[in-house]
């Protein structure tokens, strides 16, 4: 994950050198401190709607991430206002290292063997494109709907947060807990 990290941070310096100066440079530093320390590492109970994160662990507070303050877009990059050009980077930190971490937790091996397939009562991470900032959205499998080759495919998930059902394929999840079978 630091190499993850160092190697995006290095090439959206490098991209817009010269955008940051030096107190500029460290909001964005903590903007990305931020996205990385907001990822989820477990769901904190069944009822919850909100994963644990590092940054619970870190500062032994419920809700610590906040939204950010409006939509930024690329002209904001050459905005006078340097808190716009922080926002906007931290946005494109965000796109980048989401797509990355993502890939990281869905480790797939396509077409060549065969992994566990999901099941009822698995918490798993809701990946769509267009989700503010530092929100995860967590969920957990409600209904499974096999294919004719006995793989799942499709899912059912509920998500606490909106208190809504959804289906989705598996290629837009992660398994991020998966249920345990007495």
């Amino acid at each position: 994950m630091i190499r993850t990290t160092r190697g995006i941070l290095n090439s959206l310096l490098f991209q817009h050198k010269g955008l940051l100066n030096d107190e500029t440079l460290t909001t964005f530093m903590a903007e990305a401190e931020t996205i990385i320390n907001s990822r989820p590492l477990a769901a904190s109970n069944e009822a919850s709607e909100e994963p644990l994160t590092p940054a619970h662990l870190l500062t032994l507070k419920n809700s610590v991430v906040q939204p950010p303050p409006g939509n930024f877009i690329h002209n904001d990059k050459f905005s006078k206002k340097l808190w716009r050009r922080v926002q906007y980077l931290a946005e494109v930190f965000w796109c980048r290292w989401k797509k990355e971490y993502i890939n990281y937790l869905q480790s797939r091996q396509k077409w060549t063997r065969k992994g566990r397939n999901l099941q009822i009562g698995d918490i798993v991470l809701l990946c769509e494109e267009g989700v503010p900032r530092n929100r995860w959205e967590m969920c957990k499998v409600v209904k499974v709907y096999p294919s004719d080759d006995g793989l799942i495919r499709k899912v059912s998930v509920f998500i606490g947060r909106r208190k809504s059902t959804l289906d989705r394929p598996i290629t837009k999840l992660v398994l991020l807990i998966p249920v345990v079978k007495n």
